[in-house]
């Protein structure tokens, strides 16, 4: 740990003299009870003042690297609809589990590369920009989650096409000649009433990717989600209801490989149906990430300590104002009554 006050510490130091010596002379003069605890907190107060200038912070361990990338770009098109809350994963876990486990081993298989992330339900979304910050991608998918049920309308495989080539084109408008790929992860189910759109305009943009299939054909159960609690509710009860029959029974999502495999064919890349445990490196052997350079960067982020003495310190101050409210309703009230004897 070290410090870095806001003035010099022989500034603190010394006026933090003063303010002690002084509070402590009036501690040892009073001889009511409240009236000494009063100058006992504020000598309190006085010391963990001086812990806050002081500003106690643990420096970073060591300088971060910065990673830059002169190759290849990957771009991750991730499905968060309702049927990705599906149970069907290992031991009964969402897909979208499955996914984020994926989408770690596409991260640490592909390392030094540029990443940017994409999510898709009643609307596309790019949710990282393209950059070789790789934790940045990783903690962005750490708390991927299924779109509110509530605002689910049905949902089709083709909702990202739009952004994606959007997002491509700028990226080829700035970086002319750059390998490109994209990952598709989801179940292929299409629940809008219209026939997909085709992935046949991403292709020209690309250069590899795959596209990831998740769930069973047998399907599963999908836990609603309100938004307020995390996915995965606790209440075995709340499960996304189908009314399809008049009567409500639990909706059952299954994966359509059909679906996936046009969605593949379109992109000119291959469709891999994915398991829990699999590895990935199969799928990320033939792809070049390119030239790597690795260079020192600012410094890692420090913790800062002095927020620890800041809330004791905020608590005693509404203690002090409190006392402080009070004394000048007392002395208000002593000035009224002479005046109103004087009246009488």
């Amino acid at each position: 740990m070290i410090l870095d006050p806001v003035a010099p510490l022989w500034v603190l130091g010394a006026a933090g003299a003063v303010l002690v010596t002084f509070a402590a002379w009036r501690l040892a003069r009073s001889r009511v009870a409240p009236e000494r605890l009063g100058w006992a907190l504020r000598i309190l107060a006085v010391l963990l003042l001086l812990v806050v200038a002081a500003r106690p912070v643990i420096p970073a361990d060591s300088v971060q690297r910065a990673r830059t990338s002169g190759g290849l770009e990957v771009y991750i098109v991730v499905d968060t609809t309702s049927s990705m809350a599906a149970e069907d994963w290992a031991d009964g876990s969402p897909r979208l589990d499955g996914v984020k486990a994926d989408i770690e081993q596409i991260v640490t298989g592909l390392e030094g590369a540029g990443f940017s992330l994409i999510t898709f339900d009643a609307e596309a979304v790019q949710r990282v920009p393209l950059t070789t910050d790789a934790s940045a991608l990783l903690s962005a998918s750490g708390v991927l989650s299924q779109e509110i049920t509530y605002y689910s309308r049905g949902s089709s495989i083709d909702e990202p096409v739009a952004l994606l080539g959007d997002v491509l084109d700028e990226a080829e408008g700035e970086n002319p000649g750059q390998d490109r790929v994209v990952f598709y992860l989801g179940d292929g189910e299409q629940t809008a009433a219209r026939e997909p759109g085709s992935f046949d305009a991403i292709a020209p943009l690309i250069t590899g990717g795959a596209v990831l299939g998740y769930g069973t054909t047998e399907g599963a159960r999908m836990r609603q989600f309100s938004g307020y609690v995390a996915p995965g509710a606790p209440d075995p009860d709340a499960y996304i209801q189908d009314f399809s029959s008049g009567e409500p029974t639990d909706a059952v999502s299954r994966i359509d490989e059909g679906n996936l495999g046009a969605i593949a064919n379109q992109l000119g890349v291959s469709s891999v149906h994915r398991d829990a445990g699999t590895s990935l490196a199969p799928v990320l052997a033939g792809l070049d990430v390119g030239d790597v350079s690795v260079t020192d960067g600012d410094s890692g982020t420090r913790t800062e300590l002095y927020w620890i003495a800041a809330i004791p310190l905020g608590l005693l101050a509404l203690v002090e104002l409190a006392g402080l409210v009070s004394a000048l309703s007392e002395a208000r009230g002593a000035l009224r009554r002479p005046r109103a004897e004087g009246i009488r």
